[in-house]
């Protein structure tokens, strides 16, 4: 439902052709018995599309499967991709917790433009609030494109403010993110690269890009992800987050210290694992990154 809307509106807004890169298509949706279902959705794609005044136009289910299958390009280093997780991080959606509908635009293989929508973020700092606020004030959405800055507004749609990463100098005074799941990242190695830095707080374990969102605002300093062998990461799970960072004064790169590159269709190839954090930090967990690696590989 959530990539049916999100692919609608694209295509009214832009009226063009469009690509869209995107993690669903409808094959189990349209397979025997799953009309109870299509109907759901359908009937929520259009309450969505209602309640929020801007179309005038209630969608077919066939409407929604074509729109939910508009995602099915691949991306690539040429012309303009809009690439989608419609649930990034659907095990915290599913607990309640951390999720975030990320969209981003490559042009030329580049991410020139990113939003995250966050709704169970709370609008405060994690660092103060953990992961549930206090006076249920959740929900943020984070905005950046080349050159312009990353802004933070409240999802009810009050004013958006500037935000920046954290200036933290010393990594002793870093708090790091890393994956809810042990499934999606090798906590041990996370926790030997903290020790080795001086990290002295405990991990904030969160799911989704929200992880991207929260330490563009300066919530922690270090965001570390190391999946297990064989995982090939995918653009969606990291476009927009990648740029809401980088536009906020952030660097993201591989465990090699190069860029990601979006340009090579719908996975991203990069090496070990994926660091970010800000520019003063980066040497020195560069550098952590190596030593864990070294001491942790096999010896052959």
């Amino acid at each position: 439902g959530s990539q049916a809307l999100v692919s609608f509106v694209l295509q009214q807004e832009l009226r063009a052709e469009f690509s869209l890169v995107a993690e669903e298509d409808s094959k189990d949706l349209r397979k025997d018995g799953a009309q109870e279902i299509v109907e759901r959705i359908t009937k929520l794609v259009n309450y969505s599309l209602t309640s929020d005044g801007s179309y005038n136009v209630t969608l077919s289910t066939e409407d929604v499967l074509k729109a939910i299958d508009s995602g099915r390009s691949e991306g690539g280093s040429q012309g303009q991709h809009w690439v989608l997780d419609p649930i990034d991080g659907t095990k915290g959606f599913l607990r309640g917790d951390q999720y975030a509908i990320a969209l981003a635009l490559l042009d030329g293989g580049k991410v020139v433009l990113g939003v995250l929508a966050c709704p169970n973020l709370p609008l405060t700092s994690l660092k103060d609030a953990g992961q549930h606020s206090p006076n249920n004030e959740v929900g943020c959405l984070f905005f950046a494109e080349v050159g312009g800055g990353t802004y933070m507004q409240p999802l009810d749609g009050s004013s958006a403010v500037k935000v920046q990463v954290s200036a933290v100098e010393n990594p002793e005074e870093a708090s790091f993110f890393e994956s809810y799941e042990a499934a999606h990242s090798m906590h041990d190695l996370s926790s030997l690269i903290a020790q080795k830095l001086g990290v002295k707080a405990p991990p904030i374990r969160i799911d989704s890009q929200a992880k991207y969102g929260a330490l563009s605002r300066g919530d922690g300093a270090i965001y570390l992800r190391f999946p297990h062998k064989g995982y090939r990461e995918k653009i969606w799970d990291h476009a927009a987050g990648c740029i809401v960072v980088t536009e906020a004064g952030g660097v993201v790169t591989d465990a090699a210290g190069q860029p990601l590159d979006f340009s090579k269709g719908k996975h991203l190839d990069v090496d070990t694992g994926i660091i970010v954090t800000n520019q003063k930090l980066m040497p020195l967990l560069l550098n952590a990154v190596k030593e864990s690696l070294k001491e942790k590989a096999p010896s052959s």
